[in-house]
């Protein structure tokens, strides 16, 4: 077992290790070329864009710190315990591999600091000898240095490294130059230069904002996260920006055009003493960058390995295992001091660079992700001492992504498609892990309950408003039939609401309820492979009657209150039929849409159609059930079915009333064809089930009205006569709808 982790670092580790990466190779050697490229202007526009990114993150990282625990692994640590292992173990490798490679660009650049010695070998030899002649040996005393030395040394050369990178900046707004004696410069000047190569030297800036979080990955160390990471990094962030502007200043006044563009060292004419100050500072400034990296990367290995998220038991064991009282990453360091070396020999990693800044918008944004969703979730458990604001972490995250996609659209496309790939095959080996945790259900629990209260308190001033079905169904049969689901999962599927009430018919009681959540379980995962579009849930209630006057009463899952309910009996054994039509006067009463299924055990061909049959009794109904026919058909079961429309007029109104049918099926641009329509003279006295039977025997679903008198005359034989049809849904409109 690893030895306990001492914690013996404060906030100045976190604040030096931010500091002096910000400060790091990219200022000293792509800022003059920056400024003589866009303007003064121009690269002020970079930083206040870049930092649009890095301010939010910041805060983000200080509050979600505060929330927390904040143990080893650092940005790694926060998104996994918020976003959960799966997730946060993807982002983690993405991170991972930013820093590791980090520690190589940094490196790289470490030896620009020795251009003086490439130019004397070449002049004085004619050798042109590689960058890798300093360069390997500088990765290998680094190397050396943390393996044998660990975290505290590295923290204490830090401290050594950010004195000479102060020194050197000093004397560096303290140069005087030729150019800025001959020439004014005003701020005031807004000249604007090679606009349309803003981002592209964006991408080549950006990397130097990426700093700002390098300190988080101490987190294991830290004896007080909470207050170290969140004052470190803010202050570490502003500082840098801060310096920047004032940098930026000084180069343009102090240079001329060419020379910032022609000179990548042009701080080092600038400077008192630039020729060797500056490649000092640069330097000191890119191997306080490798020992940030250095010493953060194989802290999130670490961390990742302790979450098992590598799918060896094995690997996991060796990269977790730390030296020490400190818990050491020893072999995290190892290997990422192997991929250092790797891209250190191959001397070039502008490309790779990019990729990695990629790597770290999808970090920063994630966590500005977390925060905003955190804020919108308002969970009683988010607590942190340091609040950010829902909107600042908003502009963050949407920052990130567009200028991902600004920089390098196919980087970015990239980037997103590995990340995903990777997120894949993560949760395939962790099937166990949730993927999304909380923070996502909180967030939409805020979201429905704000649709919700305002379609409440909107609703008396919307007018006349458009009709659509909020079905609720009330069923006691469900694990002996699954027909009155399957209809209301049709309704749902596109163009309505619908809430499954399972009834269990009893006294309400601690035993009962805990039956009532099993019960629920179990719909739930029958109906799920179903492609449910159904809210289900349970219901006690010692009798029918008082289970349909609770049901009546429920608020709708859509925010707008229910309009219909649905109900359901087996044709073959209608025992609760009369509990249906016993409850009718009672359901009415709530202005309910009454649709009665009658169950049958045919199997459903889907494209045999959807019959519907209006008479002249049902001048309410007629719409309701021309609309649920077309509801009904846009689930994609019933795809390649058809719509069949059977009107049963009086003599001698047959053409008008199949013109009057003709007109409300174009006007409401209804997918039902002018042969589809029969129109079948008669009168009221005639029965026409025998005709009903003969035409509709092969229909999938047949739809028939019934009117409250009819029940009341007829009662249970209003139902009965209809053998040699399928499934029957009868209907019964509360009011006429309108077809718009």
């Amino acid at each position: 077992m690893a030895a306990q982790n001492t914690k013996s670092f404060g906030t100045a580790p976190v604040f030096f290790t931010a500091i002096s990466t910000i400060l790091g190779a990219i200022l000293f050697l792509r800022f003059g070329f920056a400024v003589g490229t866009l303007g003064f202007w121009g690269v002020i526009l970079i930083i206040l864009l870049g930092h649009l990114v890095t301010i939010p993150t910041a805060l983000a990282i200080s509050e979600l710190a505060t929330n927390k625990r904040v143990e080893g692994g650092g940005e790694y640590f926060i998104i996994s315990r918020s976003f959960g292992l799966n997730i946060g173990a993807t982002i983690g490798f993405a991170l991972y591999l930013s820093q590791a490679i980090s520690v190589a660009f940094y490196i790289i650049a470490f030896t620009e600091a020795f251009s003086f010695f490439f130019e004397w070998t070449t002049e004085r030899f004619g050798i042109d000898l590689p960058r890798q002649v300093i360069s390997l040996p500088a990765m290998l005393g680094l190397s050396v240095m943390i393996l044998t030395k660990g975290a505290n040394m590295g923290v204490k050369l830090l401290y050594f490294v950010v004195v000479i990178l102060l020194i050197s900046l000093v004397l560096f707004f303290a140069g005087k130059t030729d150019f800025s004696t001959a020439h004014s410069f005003s701020i005031f000047d807004l000249e604007g230069r090679n606009l349309d190569d803003f981002f592209v030297v964006f991408a080549i800036i950006f990397p130097a904002f990426t700093g700002m979080t390098a300190g988080v990955g101490l987190s294991g160390d830290l004896k007080n996260p909470s207050k170290s990471i969140p004052l470190g990094t803010t202050l570490g962030t502003v500082s840098g920006m801060i310096i920047y502007f004032f940098i930026v200043y000084k180069l343009a006044s102090s240079a001329s055009i060419e020379d910032l563009t022609g000179n990548q060292l042009i701080m080092a004419k600038i400077a008192i003493g630039g020729s060797f100050v500056i490649p000092l500072g640069l330097a000191a400034s890119t191997v306080s960058s490798a020992i940030g990296s250095v010493l953060v990367a194989p802290r999130t290995l670490q961390a990742l390995a302790g979450d098992r998220s590598f799918p060896s038991k094995r690997m996991n064991r060796f990269l977790a295992r730390g030296r020490g009282d400190t818990n050491e990453p020893f072999n995290a360091t190892l290997v990422t001091i192997v991929i250092a070396f790797v891209f250190v020999a191959l001397g070039n990693v502008n490309t790779v660079a990019e990729i990695i800044s990629m790597f770290f918008m999808v970090t920063y944004g994630a966590l500005c992700l977390i925060s905003f969703l955190y804020h919108f979730g308002a969970s009683p458990s988010y607590r942190p001492s340091f609040r950010s604001r829902w909107y600042i972490s908003l502009v963050g995250f949407l920052t990130a992504i567009w200028v991902m996609f600004r920089i390098n659209s196919i980087y970015a496309l990239a980037a997103i498609v590995l990340i995903t790939l990777l997120y894949i095959y993560i949760s395939n080996y962790h099937k166990g892990r949730k993927g999304l945790v909380s923070i996502f259900s909180n967030a939409l629990l805020q979201l429905n309950r704000a649709l919700q209260v305002y379609l409440q308190q909107s609703r008396k001033s919307r007018g006349e408003k458009e009709w659509r079905p909020s079905a609720v169904c009330i069923s006691q049969d469900s694990f002996e039939r699954q027909d009155a689901f399957q209809l209301l999962n049709w309704i749902s599927y596109r163009f309505g609401f619908g809430t499954y009430i399972h009834m269990i018919e009893d006294y309400y009681s601690k035993s009962v309820h805990k039956e009532s959540q099993l019960i629920l379980k179990k719909l739930i995962d029958q109906y799920k492979g179903m492609g449910s579009h159904v809210y289900i849930d349970t219901l006690i209630s010692p009798s029918y009657t008082s289970a349909i006057a609770q049901t009546i009463q429920l608020p709708g899952i859509s925010g707008m209150e229910n309009n219909m309910l649905i109900l359901e009996y087996d044709r073959k054994n209608p025992v609760n039929l009369d509990n249906i039509i016993d409850n009718y006067s009672l359901i009415n009463a709530g202005n309910f849409d009454i649709c009665i299924l009658g169950s049958s055990k045919r199997p459903v061909n889907f494209r045999h159609g959807i019959d519907v049959w209006l008479r002249s009794v049902d001048y309410n109904n007629s719409h309701l059930m021309i609309l649920l026919s077309f509801i009904v058909q846009g689930h994609p079961q019933w795809k390649k079915s058809k719509i069949r429309i059977f009107e049963i007029c009086k003599p001698g109104q047959k053409q008008d009333t199949r013109q009057s049918l003709e007109d409300l099926i174009t006007t409401g641009r209804l997918p039902i064809t002018t042969k589809n329509i029969e129109i079948i003279e008669g009168n009221d006295a005639k029965d026409f089930r025998q005709e009903i039977n003969e035409k509709s025997e092969q229909a999938a679903l047949t739809i028939i009205g019934f009117t409250g008198e009819l029940l009341k005359f007829k009662g249970k034989s209003l139902f009965e006569g209809y053998d040699k049809l399928g499934q029957i849904l009868f209907v019964n409109a509360f009011e006429r709808k309108q077809i718009q």
